[in-house]
């Protein structure tokens, strides 16, 4: 399979974590939400890394690789906690159109930050999602 194959099945999933966790926060608190969450990704990754056999080569990680894997688990965390808090105030119609305003950032700091060259789609795209996110925002 390509990227473009993982991509969308991560939107598919990634729209399923949305509705799953709105039905399932009602009541519960939502960074213990997150922490329940985590914990059963925690084994279900090492469940696919131990599957796949490859388990010893976190050995072979540089620190450079290390450190920006732990500030993105960092980053992860907080961007958890943060939506399954929204999750808990508001619709979710609301709160993911929102949190997609992520695409745009996205976009922003990797011309930034990684130096690379958005052609024309990314950054109409990336408008896009932001007069979306707008819309979302202000439109009643």
């Amino acid at each position: 399979m390509n990227w473009a194959i993982y991509a969308v099945l991560s939107a598919f999933f990634a729209s399923l974590v949305a509705i799953f966790g709105k039905i399932g926060i009602k009541g519960v608190d939502s960074n213990l939400a997150v922490a329940l969450r985590t914990v059963i990704i925690v084994f279900f990754a090492w469940g696919v890394v131990l599957i796949q056999g490859n388990a010893a080569e976190m050995f072979k990680i540089s620190k450079f690789s290390y450190t920006f894997i732990i500030l993105s688990a960092f980053a992860t965390g907080l961007s958890w906690m943060f939506y399954y808090k929204a999750l808990q105030l508001g619709e979710v119609s609301r709160v993911v159109p929102i949190d997609k305003l992520s695409i745009a950032l996205t976009v922003i700091l990797a011309i930034v930050f990684l130096a690379e060259k958005p052609s024309l789609g990314n950054i109409l795209g990336a408008c896009l999602v932001t007069v979306g996110v707008m819309v979302t925002i202000f439109v009643k």
